[in-house]
C-alpha cells in the first residue's frame, strides 16, 4: 500500500479532535469516522515500550478495510495556559529507512552544536550539544524565533544576519565568532559552519548549522598574537621607566584588568645588583595601568617604594624564578588584597571582583631586575598555566630590554661623567675675546658622542679657539675625545701655526688608528677646527680638518659663514691643510660649532646654516643670552648628535698698552734699548718691575743681536701681565741649559726663565720670536 504522510490532533484524554486528507487517504477512514474515537482504536498493534514517553516511533495502523499499516508516529505536544500539554499532533509517514533513522542519531549525538532553522529564522530542529550550550530543551525552542532565545548583543545579531543572508542567497558561510553562551559562565570562540538545506525538488527550505567550540585554538592565537605584539612593541626606547610601561600597555586589557611593574630599587641607579638577597626586597613602582579610569586598583602612586615579606608572591615569584598563580581562595592572593585594601580604603569597591592574580619575576642574563604583576577583575577566567607560560616569555623580553636600558643608562651616565671631566670649565679669553660656550649631549640611543671645544691661552695676548668632533659615541668616543683635546693644548704650546697644528693632530689621529686592531682609521676619524685670534693686529687665522666653517658677525654687520680652504678629517693622511686669515673688527662674535647644530636627518643644512646666521644677528643682551637664543631656535627638540657651541667677542689691545721698537743689530745699542723700555714703564707706571725687566730686555736682545739675524725688534705689552718679545729674522730656536763653572755664557735664558712667570718661543713667518711674562705689581 502507498504510503503517505497524514497529521492528526488528539486531545488530553486520547480522543481524535482532528484529522487531515492524509490520514484518510493512509487509513482508508473519512474524518467523520474518525474525529471522536479513541486514539487506541486505530491501533493494529500496541506500540513498543518507550515510544509514547518519547512521542515518536514506529508504529502498526489498523486500515478501514482491516488490513495492517506500518508507519512512523511522532508526537508534538500543544501546551496549555498553564504550560501543561492540552493534546497532541501527531504526523505519520513512511516508515524511516535505517540510514535514515542513523543520519538521525548521528545529528542527535554529535560532539559539535547543531540546529535547523527554517527560512524566517525560526528553530525547527536541535541537536543535544545545542541544546546544552543554550541552556535549555530542544521543546522550549522549536517554533521561536532565534532572537526570541538569546539576547540582543553585537555577536548574536551578526549571527542572525549570517542565517538570514544564507537563506536569502542559498550560499554556505563560515565565519567565527567570540560570544557568550546562555548556559556558559565565561566567553567563548566558535568556528560556525551555515549550509543551506532543499528538498527534493530543490527549494531551500532552511538553513543548518555547525558550531565547534574553537576556544583553545582562539586563545592560543590570541597568545601568540600577544608574543608578537611585544616584539615589536616593548623596547622601543632605551628607557627603563618607558620600557615598564610598555609591558603594562600590552597586558592590560588583553591579559589582565589591572597591571603593574616594580623593579628592585638599584636598577633605577647606577649601582650594580646587590651580593646577596634579603628576605624583605624593597621595590618601587615605575609604571601601573587598570581597564578601569584613574587605576582605583594602586594603592602604591608610580615612584614610591614599598617593602614585600618574605611570604608575598613578589618575594616567592623573585625566589623561584616562575610565575606565581594566586586565586582568591589562596592566602598570598587574601594576603596582597588585605594590604592593598589597608593602604587605599577607598579603592575597597574595585577589589570585590577582583578572583585570580599572576606574579612574575622579570629576570634577564641571570640577574632579577623585578616584578610584574597582572590582576584580572572583570574577565571570569583565572589565570592558569598556559598563561603563567606566556606571561613569562613576555617578562623574558621585557626584562631584557629593562636591562639593556639600565646598562645603556649606566654607560650613557659614565661617558656624560667622563666627558664633561674631559671638557674645560671656567673658560675665559683672557684680553682678547669674551666666550660663551654650550654643550649639548645626544638625545637618542646612539649615546654620549666626542665632541669638544676649548679656549687655550697663547703668548702675546693670542687666544686659540678650537672645537672638534670624534666620530661614534660611546666611552671609546668620549677617551678618545680626551686625549685629542690634551693634544691640541700640547701643540699649542709649541705655539705652532695652525695649519701645522693640524698636520700633526692628524698623524697622532693616525698612530691611534694603527693601535686599535684591524688599523681602522674611520673608526678614530674626527674632525677639527682651530683658530687663532691675535688682539695686537685684530687678525683671525684658522685652518679647518672636515669640520664645518665659523660663522663671523662683524658690529651691526650680518652673518656668514667664514669661507675656508676645506682640508681632510683627522686621520685621513695624506693631504696637506691650509690656514685662512682675515681682519676682524672689535667687537665681532665668531661663532665656532659642531655638525650636530646644524645637521640632521630630517633638516636641509643650508637652511639651517642661514638661520643660525640670522639668529646670531638678533640682538641681545650678553653672550650667554645669544648662546641660549642660537639652541633654542636653531636645535630640533630632539638633537641626534652632540653639539658643542663656542661663541668668541673679539677685543683689541690699544695702543697705549703696547710699545715696539726697531733694533739695530749692534750691541752698542743694547744699553739704549734697555733704557727706552725703562721709560716705558714707567709711563705706564710700572717702575717695580723696571729692575727684572731691565735685565730681561738686555739678554734678549743681545741674544739676538749676537745669535739672530736682522731685523731685530723689541716689544713690550701692558695686557693682564707685563709681556717681553724680541724678534729676530733667525729660525733658530734657543734651549736653556745649564753653563758650567768655567764657562763665559750660556746663562742667559735660565736667567730669564727665573725672573720670569713663564717664558717661551714662537716661530714667525720671518723668524722666530722669544718672549717671556712677568705679573704687574698688585694694585
Amino acid at each position: 500500500m502507498e504510503q503517505v504522510s497524514a497529521t492528526a490532533v488528539v486531545d488530553a484524554h486520547g480522543i481524535v479532535t482532528g484529522w487531515s486528507e492524509g490520514a484518510r487517504r493512509l487509513t482508508g477512514y473519512p474524518a467523520e469516522e474518525a474525529v471522536g474515537r479513541p486514539v487506541r482504536a486505530l491501533l493494529a498493534e500496541e506500540p513498543p515500550p518507550g515510544a509514547l514517553t518519547a512521542l515518536s516511533g514506529p508504529a502498526v495502523l489498523r486500515h478501514r478495510d482491516g488490513s495492517p499499516v506500518t508507519t512512523a508516529l511522532r508526537a508534538c505536544p500543544v501546551l496549555g495556559a498553564d504550560g501543561r500539554p492540552d493534546g497532541f499532533v501527531v504526523t505519520a509517514g513512511p516508515e524511516t529507512p535505517p540510514e535514515h533513522v542513523l543520519a538521525g542519531q548521528a545529528f542527535q549525538q554529535a560532539s559539535v552544536a547543531m540546529s535547523v532553522f527554517d527560512t524566517r529564522q525560526h528553530y525547527l530542529r536541535l541537536n543535544e550539544v545545542a541544546c546544552q550550550v543554550m541552556g535549555v530543551p530542544e521543546e522550549t525552542l522549536l517554533g521561536r524565533p532565534y532572537l526570541d532565545s538569546v539576547e540582543d548583543t553585537a555577536p548574536n545579531r551578526g549571527f542572525l544576519e549570517h542565517l538570514r543572508r544564507v537563506a536569502e542567497t542559498g550560499r554556505p558561510a563560515r565565519y567565527e565568532s567570540f560570544a557568550s553562551a546562555p548556559a556558559l559562565d565565561r566567553e567563548q570562540a566558535w568556528t560556525i559552519e551555515m549550509w543551506p538545506v532543499r528538498d527534493a525538488g530543490g527549494t531551500l527550505t532552511g538553513v543548518a548549522l555547525a558550531a565547534l567550540d574553537s576556544s583553545d585554538q582562539y586563545w592560543s592565537r590570541r597568545r601568540l598574537a600577544l608574543l608578537n605584539e611585544a616584539a615589536a612593541g616593548i623596547g622601543t626606547t632605551l628607557d627603563v621607566v618607558r620600557t615598564a610601561e610598555e609591558l603594562v600597555e600590552l597586558l592590560v586589557p588583553q591579559f589582565a584588568d589591572f597591571a603593574m611593574v616594580d623593579l628592585l630599587e638599584w636598577v633605577l641607579g647606577a649601582e650594580e645588583p646587590p651580593d646577596a638577597a634579603a628576605d624583605e626586597i624593597v621595590l618601587r613602582r615605575v609604571a601601573h595601568s587598570s581597564v578601569t579610569r584613574g587605576t582605583p586598583e594602586a594603592a602604591i602612586r608610580v615612584g614610591e617604594s614599598d617593602v614585600r615579606p618574605a611570604d608575598s608572591a613578589a618575594t616567592r615569584a623573585m625566589r623561584v624564578g616562575r610565575a606565581v598563580l594566586s586565586q582568591a581562595d589562596q592566602p598570598e592572593f587574601t594576603g596582597w588584597i588585605t594590604d592593598r585594601d589597608t593602604r587605599d580604603p577607598a579603592g575597597r569597591p574595585y577589589r570585590r571582583g577582583a578572583h585570580s592574580m599572576i606574579t612574575v619575576p622579570l629576570r634577564a642574563r641571570g640577574t632579577t631586575l623585578g616584578v610584574a604583576v597582572g590582576l584580572r577583575i572583570s574577565q571570569p577566567d583565572a589565570y592558569a598555566a598556559d598563561d603563567a607560560v606566556v606571561v613569562e616569555e613576555l617578562a623574558s623580553r621585557a626584562a631584557v630590554c629593562i636591562d639593556n636600558a639600565r646598562r645603556f643608562a649606566r654607560e650613557r651616565s659614565t661617558a656624560l661623567a667622563l666627558q664633561h671631566s674631559l671638557l674645560p670649565r671656567g673658560l675665559t679669553g683672557q684680553t682678547a675675546v669674551e666666550v660663551a660656550h654650550r654643550y649639548l649631549p645626544c638625545g637618542s640611543q646612539a649615546g654620549i658622542g666626542g665632541d669638544w671645544f676649548d679656549v687655550i691661552p697663547l703668548s702675546g695676548s693670542r687666544v686659540a679657539l678650537v672645537v672638534g668632533d670624534v666620530v661614534g659615541h660611546g666611552i671609546q668616543s668620549s677617551a678618545t675625545m680626551g686625549r685629542l683635546r690634551t693634544a691640541v693644548r700640547t701643540l699649542a704650546d709649541v705655539d705652532l701655526p695652525p695649519d701645522e697644528l693640524l698636520t700633526h693632530l692628524d698623524d697622532l689621529v693616525a698612530h691611534l688608528a694603527d693601535e686599535q686592531d684591524g688599523g681602522e682609521v674611520p673608526e678614530l676619524g674626527a674632525t677639527c677646527l682651530y683658530a687663532v685670534y691675535d688682539p695686537v693686529s685684530r687678525r683671525l687665522t684658522l685652518a679647518t680638518a672636515g669640520h664645518p666653517a665659523p660663522v663671523v658677525v662683524a658690529p651691526g654687520g650680518d652673518a656668514a659663514p667664514v669661507t675656508v680652504a676645506p682640508g681632510p678629517p683627522l686621520g685621513v693622511g695624506g693631504l696637506p691643510f691650509e690656514a685662512t686669515e682675515l681682519r676682524l673688527p672689535e667687537g665681532s662674535v665668531v661663532a665656532l660649532f659642531t655638525d650636530g647644530l646644524v645637521e640632521h636627518r630630517d633638516r636641509d643644512v643650508d637652511r639651517a646654516t642661514a638661520e643660525l646666521c640670522r639668529v646670531l644677528c638678533a640682538p641681545a643682551a650678553s653672550l650667554e643670552d645669544l648662546g641660549d637664543g642660537v639652541l633654542k631656535a636653531v636645535l630640533p627638540e630632539e638633537p641626534g648628535d652632540d653639539v658643542a657651541l663656542l661663541l668668541a667677542r673679539t677685543r683689541a689691545l690699544g695702543a697705549d698698552r703696547i710699545a715696539t721698537w726697531d733694533v739695530p743689530p749692534d750691541p752698542a745699542h743694547v744699553a739704549a734699548t734697555r733704557q727706552a723700555a725703562a721709560d716705558q714703564l714707567a709711563a705706564w707706571g710700572l717702575e717695580e718691575t723696571a729692575f727684572v725687566t731691565e735685565l730681561v730686555v738686555s739678554e734678549l736682545v743681545t741674544n739676538a743681536i749676537r745669535y739672530g739675524e736682522p731685523p731685530v725688534q723689541l716689544r713690550l705689552i701692558r695686557d693682564q701681565a707685563l709681556i717681553c718679545e724680541v724678534s729676530d729674522g733667525s729660525s733658530t730656536s734657543p734651549h736653556l741649559r745649564r753653563a758650567h763653572a768655567y764657562d763665559e755664557g750660556g746663562r742667559g735664558l735660565l736667567l730669564v726663565a727665573q725672573l720670569t712667570q713663564r717664558w717661551g718661543s714662537r716661530p714667525t713667518g720671518r723668524g722666530k720670536t722669544i718672549w717671556c711674562e712677568q705679573p704687574l705689581p698688585s694694585g
